[in-house]
């Protein structure tokens, strides 16, 4: 059934649709918001969040679906982007490749060829001096982070250059000792010198040219001692960087881990044991207490307590029955489980976690975008500039060659802008795997630096800040006979599918009140029901269907009154002569509301806006209750936009949180676009600029806090970067800086710009 027959069958079998001009509602005229059902469904039953940062979404999508069809490699030994692009343009040379994408970010290749084998791809990765595996679409498939062959030569390099060393200060001939420099530069140097005369020939300036250029010239003065160690530190250098930034990347990889390889496979009377990419949808599967759910699914059979920590990032066990859904990589606490498949192992939520993830990681920031700009004039200048010093200076009589030539050797490795570049990628990957291990899906860089600088958040009421789920809050007797008339409500009520007679029924059912015997069960649209018991019709409906009938409502006025400012629908109860008495049925405000909204402004957010369209009595005691502080009530959706825009123009940088399709133009009118409730749900996972997977806003203060962490990691790392090049710069003419010095500068800068971005990592 269509969502819009699903609405028509609840309006026309319900009384209390069009009960739209009632408090508490949250209900408007053109909108979907009804109490419990501001969400629509998919045949799952699982919400499905509206569609926000499309445009966003769709610009970033273009270069994966241009590649879809083409092979994934996990590249091994990139520790700067610039390697990116030489190895980009090396395999662009190579008559059978079509198209290639090179992300240093993600440490991944994308490569549509036509003709070539994984190993040649291999090969050709290799002769760029990088390592590389295939890697498959579907579940993760872990990579060495180390390289060994590269700890190997680094090794060596620096036992010989060690032997040289000492050599000097014993009676060791000369020869000797500058046979040891050399075989150290040429085991430490092979590979960066490989991987240079590659860039060379795709017309490529990496790091790679520059150190052997420095290296070679180095030799060529006759520092051999000099050569050696620019050599050796710049391998162990890049040993560190490699593996630390192999670490940020596979923070988030490694939850694909946590699904099962295998699945126990319901085969007539007997399980088989099966590898999960054999299993299909509609299989049905079992889960044993304690182990991992392996594929997405209903549960058929069974109860049991499921922990979701790698979806959603809450660590609370969560109960499910039959008919409730269960998620690859969650953890069966208790009773065994029979599942339907529902999804394809390259489909379930957490395999679509990781691309999204992955896809996010490779999206540059507006500062990353910036830094590689700023950097790509940067290095061409400052190796003008080297050639400069070398040649002018001699000509002019102003020193020997040989000094303006080592300072020119200085001035090449200065020009290496590594740990500018990696200041900003490196902190986003941090942030962005952080994030998604505490169930906060950031689709970007561009998203997490917006959501460091949000000054305003604007929530949705019903669904957001309120549970989206009515649920009676009071009854009201004429004699005192709660009892008679909640039993009278249930009765008429029990053929009805709509929320408000759900909540009666489920209060019911929870006091264990009976329903009596009736008969000629008939709905009044818009107005209310009828049913006949003992022979006597009566009715449930809106106080205005009582009036209609003639019935006094004097004596009830202050009280539905009351009631109604409260945030309350009212239901009355009473034949066409007298009524018996009332049922207030509200939306619960969600336990967590008061929590998130009171950290949210320890983080220094105090415009915490509310939008409903509720009255303004119920939209005060929501904001009374949850510690919003300030609240824009009766509202269409476009009023809902106006509100946002009014926001925008105050100056503030707006975030707007929501889970309804009638708040999409408001999340898109918004600087950021927040959803909730994203688990198991494509729509929201490939649409929201930001998602929480559990429908929890105390994800939201977390999302806030690690966004401008990042945000200040980032800006430490480019003013550090910064300030190391331009003190090594006003070193050089003085003659205080040495060839090694200005090599331990710059990759030592690259490894602690490394190491501050990975503290994002270790956050909580």
């Amino acid at each position: 059934m269509s969502e819009d027959e699903k609405k028509s069958a609840c309006c026309s079998d319900h009384h209390h649709c069009g009960m739209d001009d009632m408090p508490g509602t949250d209900d408007v005229p053109g909108t979907d918001h009804v109490p419990g059902t501001d969400h629509v469904h998919d045949h799952s039953g699982m919400k499905l969040l509206p569609v926000i940062g499309s445009e966003t979404a769709a610009a970033g999508a273009t270069s994966m679906e241009r590649l879809s069809r083409g092979a994934v490699y996990r590249i091994i030994g990139m520790d700067c982007s610039s390697c990116a692009k030489s190895l980009e343009k090396h395999m662009k040379s190579i008559a059978a490749v079509q198209e290639v994408s090179v992300n240093f970010s993600t440490g991944k290749m994308q490569i549509v060829q036509q003709g070539l084998s994984d190993e040649a791809i291999v090969s050709e990765v290799s002769k760029a001096g990088y390592a590389a595996s295939p890697l498959s679409r579907g579940r993760g498939q872990k990579t060495e982070q180390t390289d060994g062959v590269g700890t190997r030569l680094a090794v060596i390099s620096g036992i010989l250059l060690a032997l040289g060393f000492l050599g000097s200060f014993t009676s060791i001939p000369e020869p000797v000792l500058i046979v040891c420099y050399a075989l150290s530069m040429i085991v430490g140097g092979y590979r960066p010198a490989r991987s240079a005369f590659y860039a060379i020939k795709s017309g490529s300036l990496d790091m790679n040219v520059l150190m052997s250029v420095a290296a070679i010239g180095a030799a060529l003065i006759g520092e051999w001692l000099e050569g050696a160690t620019v050599v050796w530190l710049f391998a162990i250098g890049n040993w560190l960087q490699t593996n630390s930034i192999e670490k940020t990347r596979d923070s988030i990889r490694t939850l694909m881990d946590l699904a099962p390889a295998e699945a126990w496979v319901k085969q007539g009377a007997s399980m088989v044991r099966l590898p999960v990419e054999d299993v299909g949808v509609g299989d049905v599967i079992v889960v044993k207490p304690g182990e991992k759910v392996p594929l997405d699914g209903e549960i058929l059979a069974g109860v049991s307590s499921i922990n979701q920590a790698p979806i959603t990032g809450e660590s609370i066990p969560v109960d499910k029955q039959v008919g409730d859904f269960v998620f690859a990589g969650s953890v069966n606490e208790s009773g065994s489980l029979e599942v339907r498949v529902t999804r394809l192992v390259d489909d379930t939520a957490i395999a679509k976690i990781i691309h999204l993830v992955e896809e996010a990681q490779e999206k540059k920031a507006p500062t990353q975008a910036f830094v590689d700009k700023f950097a790509a004039l940067y290095t061409p200048i400052v190796l003008v500039l080297a050639l400069l010093v070398i040649v002018f200076p001699p000509l002019f009589g102003w020193g020997t060659w040989g000094d303006w030539f080592y300072k020119g050797l200085e001035l090449l490795v200065v020009a290496c802008p590594c740990a500018l570049v990696i200041s900003t990628p490196v902190a986003i990957v941090s942030a962005i795997g952080n994030a998604a291990r505490n169930g906060v899906l950031i689709k970007g860089g561009t998203f997490l630096e917006k959501a460091g600088a949000i000054t305003a958040i604007a929530f949705d009421k019903t669904g957001t800040l309120t549970v989206g789920k009515p649920q009676v809050s009071q009854i009201v007797a004429a004699s005192d006979k709660e009892d008679e008339v909640l039993a009278i409500a249930r009765t008429i009520e029990e053929h009805s599918r709509h929320p408000i007679a759900q909540a009666i029924l489920a209060y019911a059912n929870e006091k264990m009140i009976a329903s009596l015997v009736g008969q000629d069960f008939r709905v009044l649209v818009g107005k209310g029901a009828e049913a006949t018991i003992d022979g006597e019709i009566y009715f449930a409906g809106k106080p205005a269907l009582f009036s209609e009938k003639g019935v006094s409502l004097t004596a009830w006025t202050d009280q539905i009154e009351s009631l109604q400012q409260e945030g309350n629908t009212i239901v009355m109860i009473g034949t066409s002569q007298a009524i018996l008495g009332m049922i207030a049925v509200s939306d619960k405000i969600r336990d967590i509301s008061v929590g998130a909204i009171s950290k949210l402004k320890a983080e220094g957010i105090d415009e915490i806006v509310m939008l409903t369209g509720d009255n303004q009595g119920t939209a005060a005691k929501v904001a009374k209750l949850t510690g919003v502080s300030r609240y824009f009530a009766e509202l269409l959706p476009e009023d809902k936009v106006a509100a946002i825009k009014k926001l925008q123009q105050e100056g503030k940088t707006v975030a707007m949180v929501g889970d309804g399709i009638n708040d999409a133009p408001a999340l898109a009118t918004a600087d950021l676009g927040i959803a909730m409730g994203g688990a198991g749900t494509d729509t929201a996972m490939e649409t929201a600029d930001i998602v929480l997977m559990a429908d929890n806003l105390e994800k939201l203060p977390h999302t806030v806090n690690i966004s401008r962490k990042a945000l200040q990691i980032i800006q430490q790392n480019i003013w550090f970067s910064i300030i190391v090049k331009l003190v090594a710069l006003i070193l050089i003419f003085p003659g205080w800086l040495t060839l090694w010095l200005a090599v331990l500068s710059d990759t030592g800068a690259a490894l602690i710009v490394i190491l501050n971005s990975m503290r994002l990592l270790r956050m909580k």
